[in-house]
């Protein structure tokens, strides 16, 4: 299962959660081992390709761990898909550098895993803004709601077309999954049951329109 939202939407909050009252084996985006994230939030420009070079073989390596799993080890969890790297690199590279780096995408993307499902954690770009700045993480400080509300917009664009597995939509704003028991046992219920076929969504009058032809 792979979860995906916004920076600040509460990805690794529900990776954790899954975790804990699942027994979930968690493959967590690779942002703290990433020695080009902070330089490239303060310099954009100059530190675009090597920061998504480094992530680019960061999340191979660790899709390569999960093919490698025994099948019946039970639920893995990831807080992102394969295809988002490419997304990003289309946001943040110039055209010449984006080619160079199509070419690694497209050589390391054969023979990925694909998830069983995704969970979309839908949040406002300007309440990702207000917990990215609780959270107060190195580098993250430069984000601003125009970085988030594009980005919304791209994956707006990626999960119209998707087509991969299921969709499960959640209103990340509609929850407190940190501490408040009854959401927590909510998003659990509603994945439990898309896990078995059974996809039940939060309207998202806001948010962007998903694949739902499952």
């Amino acid at each position: 299962m792979a979860i995906e939202g916004l920076i600040g939407a509460g990805k690794t909050t529900l990776c954790h959660l899954l975790a804990r009252e699942r027994g979930a084996r968690l493959v967590l985006e690779p942002s703290e081992h990433n020695p080009f994230l902070a330089p490239f939030y303060r310099d954009p420009e100059r530190y675009a390709f090597p920061a998504q070079m480094a992530y680019l073989l960061q999340r191979w390596r660790q899709q390569q761990s999960i093919r490698q799993q025994d099948l019946f080890q039970g639920l893995i969890v990831s807080d992102y898909i394969w295809q988002k790297d490419r997304m990003f690199a289309r946001k943040t590279l110039a055209e010449d550098e984006f080619d160079l780096y199509l070419r690694f995408n497209e050589a390391l993307a054969e023979n990925g895993p694909t998830p069983d499902l995704l969970v979309w954690l839908d949040m406002p770009p300007e309440a990702c803004l207000g917990r990215i700045a609780k959270r107060n993480a190195a580098g993250e400080e430069a984000i601003d709601v125009d970085y988030l509300r594009d980005l919304r917009d791209r994956y707006s664009e990626l999960l119209d077309g998707w087509s991969g597995c299921p969709v499960l939509r959640l209103d990340a704003t509609a929850r407190n999954l940190v501490d408040e028991r009854s959401d927590q046992a909510t998003v659990l219920a509603r994945i439990d049951a898309a896990l078995d076929g059974i996809i039940v969504s939060d309207p998202l009058d806001s948010g962007p329109t998903l694949f739902d032809g499952w």
